[in-house]
């Protein structure tokens, strides 16, 4: 393998090619279909789609053999489905599947002047818009390492590309396409997926598990109908108290941690090791990369603590909220009703649906004052705890980092859910996982100014074509 030559044919690929092309599809807003039910009547997913589906295609001439196909089950969002054939001595019988998807999250407020969800905008290597780094990039960096391959002839075992469209709702269509698509799938023994992400820009982060997420509507009701505060206070409970009290049944409100035993774990003690190790990499990058205000500091002074809170402890965050007028326009009334939405994060090895059922339990019982008090479930999914590297993907992983970043690699768990490896972890129990990505500092997916740290990019391709030559010949 000559890496100058994998570093150069990549590098090209992206400034000519594929920065361009997720410039374009940043511009579509297309949204994942929790956050716009009527996607099929708007037609932004299938813009995104014949987006990726053109500039993948029109690569098909290099890789001989290869297939493109969208698949669209009834009712459900559309999976681009690409398998790309074994070649120059690589193995038919033994599947790399690489993953990502091409749904969006909405385009939340505060974005910088100049900056918008669905306005691409290229600043210093940073490509700002909503989708570029999650996941619109995957498509194309797993075919640039595939191309990159091609080029010098290098061992490249029968590869798969999944590219779905409703991640960012859940995957709740995707195991109807793993299902549909078993028999065309065959025994993976490798997967990669670029969905998740890194705690700088200088290393290679290799993502150890994820953690799962419950959540829906809480609400609480006091009153058929508002009425004068100075009236009622002190006689009726108002809904927000009543919400505080159950929120208290939950979390901790000065600790922040989670008081039911339901939602904890006990921490294997390898990723103990590996949070301990990720601690001494970031310093406090650990939390400087957050935007905190003036005086503001994190929940512990240690960083080590810091890091096993935002990937195997369970947290709670409220993420929006109901029934409460604006200022501009809230009077002196005292509510009816109280809305908010739960966030619950999960330990990575905790079921979802028990710990949902628990949520429901807790938080539904024994109504304070007796008021109305109702939990409508949304989101209902277990987490993801990788398996141990095998001794190839690991020496492969440490050659490829030094290679492309320099350093050696860094292995930390990640907070956010990515419900496609817990179902591939099911479904290929044998398989290794290369679970990585570009959501570093500040990039801020979901958020404001979110952004593509292209640099970044192009090492991750070059990573992914080093270690899929490598798995063609491992034993």
């Amino acid at each position: 393998m000559d890496r100058s030559q994998i570093q150069r044919c990549i590098a090209a690929l992206w400034d000519d090619e594929i920065v361009p092309q997720l410039t374009e599809y940043i511009r579509i807003p297309n949204k994942s279909p929790l956050f716009d039910p009527q996607w099929q009547e708007h037609g932004y997913m299938d813009d995104a789609v014949r987006l990726m589906e053109s500039w993948a295609r029109s690569k098909l001439d290099a890789l001989p053999g290869a297939t493109l196909e969208v698949i669209r089950l009834e009712g459900r969002t559309p999976l681009i489905f690409i398998d790309i054939p074994a070649a120059h001595g690589g193995r038919a019988d033994d599947v790399v599947i690489l993953y990502g998807h091409l749904d969006k999250q909405p385009e939340m407020s505060g974005w910088a002047d100049g900056l918008g969800p669905w306005t691409p905008v290229l600043r210093d290597e940073r490509l700002y818009g909503r989708g570029g780094a999650d996941d619109g990039y995957a498509i194309f960096g797993s075919l640039a390492a595939l191309l990159a391959l091609r080029e010098q002839k290098l061992p490249q075992s029968r590869c798969v590309v999944l590219i779905e469209a409703c991640e960012e709702s859940g995957s709740y269509d995707l195991p109807h396409y793993v299902d549909h698509l078993a028999p065309r799938l065959g025994k993976a023994s490798l997967v990669v997926c670029l969905d998740s992400g890194c705690g700088n820009y200088d290393q290679l982060w290799l993502t150890t598990s994820l953690r799962g997420l419950v959540g829906g509507n809480l609400r609480v009701d006091v009153l058929t109908e508002g009425v004068h505060s100075g009236d009622a206070s002190g006689v009726v409970p108002s809904s927000f108290r009543v919400l505080r009290q159950i929120l208290s049944r939950l979390e901790d409100e000065t600790s922040g941690e989670i008081r039911p035993r339901d939602f904890h774990v006990e921490i294997p003690p390898q990723r103990i090791e590996q949070a301990r190790a990720a601690a001494q990499a970031l310093g406090e990058e650990v939390y400087s990369k957050f935007p905190f205000v003036d005086g503001m500091r994190p929940a512990d002074d240690n960083l080590t603590e810091l890091v096993l809170n935002r990937t195997w402890r369970p947290k709670l965050a409220v993420t929006g909220v109901d029934g409460l007028p604006a200022l501009s326009s809230a009077g002196n009334v005292l509510r009816p009703f109280t809305t908010v939405k739960l966030s619950l994060r999960i330990p990575p090895t905790l079921d979802g649906r028990k710990a949902a059922e628990a949520l429901r339990r807790i938080v539904e019982a024994e109504a304070p004052y007796g008021a109305k008090v109702r939990f409508e479930g949304e989101k209902s999914g277990s987490g993801w705890n990788a398996p141990q590297l095998a001794p190839w993907l690991e020496q492969a992983v440490d050659a490829a980092s030094r290679a492309y970043f320099g350093p050696p690699p860094v292995y930390m768990g990640e907070g956010g859910t990515i419900p496609f490896m817990g179902m591939l972890g099911e479904k290929f129990p044998q398989a290794q996982f290369l679970v990585t990505g570009v959501l570093g500092p500040h990039s801020n997916a979901h958020g404001p100014n979110e952004f593509l740290h292209i640099p970044t990019g192009k090492r991750v391709s070059m990573v992914v074509a080093d270690i899929v030559a490598r798995h063609a010949v491992a034993d």
